[in-house]
């Protein structure tokens, strides 16, 4: 039978169809051995019902009562069971995509060069990140001196946005910052599917100097592993909070934005670079480049199907026959009166 034919999405409800020939025949065989007493050993049979106050014309009427009602039932239970014969065919997609991002909660993160702090600041840029999401699964790795994943890749993006507040400057142990252990653990988590478009987004200063660290974007880069840089601060810079870190004449050192730097990285991991403008932009550019990179599979194994649903046919009569029903005895109470 091909698929289209008439179906019932609720197939169940049909079994309270079989309670209607067992109505019709409990009312059919009590009916004689209702009016059968006494009185029919001594009365014709032709004249019981008058006798009884059994009239033919009640009969009829009961009968039609009875089956107007039986009708209601089926055209009920059919409506309940859903009958569909008809479906539209949706391609069935998602983004085969997946983004791990990178942040920078080192001591520099804490300068207000940007109000209130270039940490706040960043954290902002991936809950406008988050909440723009088209359906690209996501992790995040939270880095200073070592790297830690605060979230596989996952779809829950809510679960991203409960551990966003718990992250700042407060963890970090020691002093300075590493981005190539970062680097790293965003390439294990992305793995090595090659069918999936797989990115990494820096949120940093670039308040870090690390030797090889070019060699480790490309390695991510051969891999067909991107790597864009949303930059957070200015060029000014400003002064490091007086934790961790002091030069040798006692002075705090000033942290400014490496621009330079932070193009290079991502000259070299085939990706985008931009200074965060703290507007839904900024992170909209990013996510428009991962779908453009993304290839929209379709999944075969889970064709998706639209069904033009028709429950509503067999209300129709339905309605009509509780109208006749509900009129007939609101005219049967008036003759009475």
């Amino acid at each position: 039978m091909p698929e289209s034919c008439l179906h019932f999405a609720q197939p169940f409800w049909l079994l309270t169809l079989f309670l209607l020939p067992m109505v019709w025949l409990w009312l059919h065989y009590s009916r004689p051995l209702k009016r059968q007493g006494l009185e029919s050993r001594y009365a014709d049979a032709k004249l019981l019902p008058y006798l009884t106050g059994e009239v033919r014309g009640s009969q009829r009427r009961s009968s039609r009562v009875l089956t107007a009602w039986m009708l209601t039932w089926a055209l009920f239970s059919i409506a309940m069971a859903g009958p569909r014969w008809d479906y539209e065919r949706i391609s069935a997609f998602q983004p085969a995509a997946e983004l791990v991002i990178l942040l920078d909660i080192s001591a520099s993160m804490n300068i207000s060069d940007v109000r209130p702090s270039r940490l706040a600041r960043a954290k902002q840029e991936i809950q406008d990140l988050l909440r723009l999401n088209p359906g690209i699964r996501m992790g995040l790795i939270a880095f200073a001196t070592v790297a830690h994943v605060v979230a596989p890749v996952t779809e829950d993006m809510e679960t991203l946005e409960r551990v966003l507040p718990s992250l700042s400057t407060e963890l970090v142990r020691l002093p300075g910052s590493r981005l190539g252990n970062a680097l790293e653990k965003a390439g294990l988590l992305l793995g090595d599917d090659s069918k999936i478009s797989r990115h990494i987004l820096l949120i940093t200063d670039g308040d870090f100097d690390e030797p090889k660290l070019l060699e480790k974007v490309d390695e991510l880069a051969a891999k067909n592993i991107h790597l864009h840089i949303l930059a957070v601060g200015t060029e000014v810079g400003g002064l490091v909070p007086e934790r961790f870190v002091y030069t040798a004449g006692g002075r705090t050192p000033v942290s400014r934005l490496n621009i330079p730097q932070l193009k290079k990285l991502a000259d070299h991991g085939k990706g985008l670079f931009q200074v965060a403008d703290y507007h839904q932009k900024d992170v909209q550019k990013i996510l428009d480049l991962v779908i453009a990179e993304a290839d929209q599979q379709q999944m075969q194994e889970m064709p998706t199907r639209v069904w033009n649903e028709r429950f509503y046919l067999p209300l129709i009569p339905a309605i009509f026959l509780i109208m006749y029903l509900f009129g007939r005895g609101n005219r049967f109470a008036r003759k009475s009166s």
